[in-house]
């Protein structure tokens, strides 16, 4: 098994900017993809990005994160970041961290309890 507990979130102004964590714990050896989705009031989990086992491959989501958000892992630590800049209303979710024994991810196997990002106007 492998648990996941992000970090990070809070309440910030419109164009600020987050870095969310993810630590993991458990058989992190047999990670191999890793993602961040996000849940709004109201509206089902969306993708945000995701990232392989050596950090040379990400992938984002089309909803307008792209060039705002990045996305990086450090093996050393079992741990993954998402930077979050230029922060909007619309960002505001509860984001959570994911990790696949595959790659391509498709079906993460493991969940985080998620991290309340909030952006006011």
């Amino acid at each position: 098994q492998v648990q996941l507990v992000e970090s990070g979130g809070g309440l910030v102004q419109a164009g600020d900017s987050l870095r969310l964590s993810c630590a993991a714990s458990g058989r992190t050896f047999s990670i191999k993809g890793m993602g961040w989705f996000r849940q709004a009031p109201g509206k089902e989990r969306e993708f945000v990005a995701s990232i392989s086992s050596s950090g040379l491959t990400t992938y984002y989501a089309d909803s307008g994160v792209k060039g705002r958000f990045t996305t990086s892992r450090d093996n050393a630590k079992n741990t993954l970041y998402l930077q979050m800049n230029s922060l909007k209303p619309e960002d505001t979710a509860v984001y959570y961290c994911a990790a696949d024994t595959r790659w391509p991810s498709s079906d993460y196997d493991y969940w985080g309890q998620g991290t309340q990002v909030t952006v006011s106007s």
